[in-house]
């Protein structure tokens, strides 16, 4: 009885020092991750037209205030930019493969999704921000050579073709959606391959959404108003397929792609909440099918930071706009003033007591 007793103290302390060092590994992993992110935040600021001039008073006392960079006046009021806010710019790249480096022209694919997402730890709040991928903005025209050309008015989906297909590209679609919102500081990317689009839905069990139009050309399962579950190439076909000679299909799967992305970050956070782990199964399962400058130890510590942070359906923002028939493509533009609006009141806060 003495020797099994042994045996089992044994067991329990090899348990406890497994569970001791996981959970110190874990907290490494995690402080990593604050720290890389951390170092990655910048100072900047949008640069946002202010309305008149930039005297300011605090209204308490009579006294000049001093202005400050990052501040806006909008509006009659005050708002200051929210240097805490950490965005990341998630692009799905119209690719059916994994992720391989090109050459230089215009075969890095386009990005025929794009979201800004937003995590807010004052307010403990995520929110994502659609952009249309017809939307007309500028975009940096290279050559097969890498050297830039000229800067001409096209879909912002278009600039990831450019450059190499994997870093390069991301960096040229960041720099286009960071200018296309004065100038937002964008602290990481992912672009991921169409092609991941199962994997990624079923990691999480599938996820059910109400068909918002007949996409029975694809998948028979696909009927409008029926509930389904969408799993495998289900999916994929949900978020991806459009009939390219029907005028605004892009609009529309612009709308299945929100109603999507909506429920995936409902039910991947739920099922987080009892995996902690989930999301970096996810990672490393679509690593061959992705591009980004996210480490595990990022997405570690933003996984668990913002676990009990706030997010439905109204935090889901597209920004207005009309689409338009182009010579030949369908052309998005967006209304600067409903864009300017959504920027304050994501990214900015405003400054009490000053007018």
């Amino acid at each position: 009885m003495k020797k099994k007793g042994t045996i089992l103290l044994i067991i329990w302390a090899s348990v406890a020092t497994l569970l001791v060092v996981g959970l110190v590994a874990y907290e490494l992993v995690r402080t990593i991750g604050k720290f890389n992110l951390e170092s990655k935040s910048v100072t900047s600021a949008p640069v946002m037209e202010s309305e008149g001039i930039n005297n300011v008073t605090s209204s308490s006392y009579d006294a000049t205030v001093s202005w400050q960079d990052d501040w806006v006046r909008y509006n009659g009021n005050i708002y200051d930019y929210n240097e805490n806010i950490t965005t990341f710019l998630i692009m799905g790249i119209d690719k059916m493969d994994n992720v391989i480096e090109v050459s230089e022209g215009t075969d890095g694919g386009q990005a025929d999704a794009l979201f800004l997402l937003v995590i807010n730890p004052d307010k403990q709040k995520i929110q994502v921000i659609g952009i249309n991928r017809n939307t007309m903005t500028d975009v940096d025209i290279y050559d097969e050579y890498g050297s830039y050309v000229t800067t001409q008015i096209a879909q912002i989906a278009v600039q990831h073709g450019f450059g190499d297909g994997v870093e390069e590209s991301c960096k040229y679609q960041v720099n286009a959606v960071s200018n296309m919102f004065y100038q937002l500081p964008i602290h990481g990317y992912a672009a991921i391959n169409m092609s991941a689009i199962p994997t990624i839905n079923d990691s999480i069990g599938g996820v059910t959404v109400d068909v918002l139009e007949d996409l029975t050309k694809w998948d028979k399962s696909l009927v409008k108003g029926e509930k389904v579950r969408l799993e495998g190439e289900s999916a994929y076909y949900y978020i991806k397929s459009r009939d390219i000679n029907i005028y605004g299909s892009s609009d529309s799967r612009y709308d299945r792609q929100k109603q999507y992305l909506n429920l995936f970050i409902a039910t991947a956070r739920l099922q987080a909440q009892n995996d902690p782990t989930l999301i970096v199964d996810v990672y490393n399962s679509i690593a061959s099918q992705m591009t980004t400058d996210i480490t595990v130890d990022e997405l570690s510590y933003l996984m668990s930071n913002t676990s009990g942070y706030s997010f439905g359906a109204d935090d889901f923002i597209s920004i207005d706009g009309e689409t338009k028939m182009g010579d030949k493509y369908e052309e998005f533009y967006v209304d600067e003033d409903d864009l300017y609006q959504k920027i304050i009141d994501v990214f900015y806060e405003k400054v009490e007591g000053v007018n």
